[in-house]
This record gives structure tokens, C-alpha cells and sequence, in this order.
């Protein structure tokens, strides 16, 4: 039964986080809230080690919540799940595509998606930020709104930002360098 509820999830986070692997990180917070698969500190960290690595985030995410909740059966059915919306679809638009590329409707629709995924990403930033840089749960304990922040996470953030603003080299080398300084610094 777990395969199936696996499949099933997965396939409707697949099916309605378009954009990727960050317009789909609602849909895997509301998964983790109704199953309890892994918490929200994991999601965060499962989402760092997926920015890192070969591969996409819903991919990552979803071979790993799989492999933890139903073993390495899981890890494939749940990778499976979340992989075949866009198989289908692409295959179904790869088909069809010169036929209706140039159709009002469709290019309305697409002009609709847009939006709605920008939203989405920005929606999983906000959440990215709430956990890595902001920490509501001091504010609240402590009433003190210099504990909001995480000022060691905050600064690497304006630094990390400033010399990709500056140096423009390969994303992995800030991300290399940002685990690198939060090993040494114990982040």
C-alpha cells in the first residue's frame, strides 16, 4: 500500500509543480505535513544536498523520501511517480506540438503558467529564507527581534550574493565554498 500512496504523491507533485524543483517545494512541504515522511529541517537540508548535487531537487527529493520511507523499492517508485506527469505530457505535446503550438488557447495558457509558476518559486524562496536566515520560533521564545535573524547565516548570504554579483564564476564553486565555510564556521 505504501508503494501505491507513494506513486500517487508523487505523481501529483509531478503533475502540478510546474517550473521545477523549487515551484515544487509547497507540494512536497504539504507531503511531509500530511505523512511525516521527514521534517522540515530535513526538507531544508534535503534541498541544500539536491541544489549540490547531478540531478533536480523533485528528483532528489523524491528518490530520497521514497528510499527513507519504503526502502530502495520506494525510492524508485516514488522518483517513478514524480518523473511520469512530464514523460506523458511531453510525449503527449511532442506529438501534437506543430499542430497546435500557434493556438490562441495555448499560448494563453502558457502566458497563465507563467505567473503562477513564478509564484510558486517565489513561495519556496520565502520558505528557503524562513529557514535558513530567519527563525520565528526565537522571535516568539524570546520576544527579541534581534533573534529573529541568523546573522551568521545572513552575512554568508550578502557574501555569497556579492561575489556572484562580482566574480561570476560556476554556481557550483559559491556552492562548494558556502559548505566549505559552514563546516568550518559550524553553520
Amino acid at each position: 500500500m505504501i508503494y501505491l500512496i507513494l506513486f500517487l504523491e508523487f505523481f501529483k507533485v509531478g503533475l502540478f509543480a510546474l517550473g521545477g524543483g523549487l515551484a515544487a517545494l509547497p507540494f512536497l512541504q504539504d507531503l511531509i505535513a500530511k505523512y511525516g515522511w521527514m521534517t522540515a529541517a530535513e526538507l531544508l537540508n534535503m534541498i541544500a544536498i539536491s541544489e549540490s548535487t547531478p540531478g533536480a531537487i523533485g528528483i532528489n527529493t523524491a528518490t530520497f523520501i521514497g528510499n527513507n520511507t519504503a526502502g530502495i523499492t520506494g525510492g524508485i517508485i516514488a522518483t517513478a511517480g514524480l518523473a511520469a506527469p512530464s514523460i506523458i505530457i511531453i510525449t503527449i505535446i511532442a506529438h501534437y506540438f506543430e499542430s497546435f503550438n500557434q493556438h490562441p488557447l495555448v499560448k494563453s495558457a502558457f502566458s497563465g503558467i507563467r505567473p503562477a509558476v513564478a509564484g510558486l518559486i517565489g513561495s519556496a524562496a520565502f520558505e528557503l529564507a524562513r529557514g535558513g536566515i530567519f527563525n520565528l520560533n526565537n522571535l516568539q521564545l524570546n520576544n527579541n527581534l534581534l533573534q529573529f535573524f541568523d546573522f551568521k547565516s545572513l552575512l554568508l548570504l550578502i557574501i555569497i550574493f556579492a561575489a556572484i554579483r562580482k566574480f561570476k564564476k560556476h554556481p557550483i564553486f559559491y556552492i562548494m565554498a558556502a559548505a566549505l565555510i559552514g563546516i568550518i564556521f559550524k553553520f
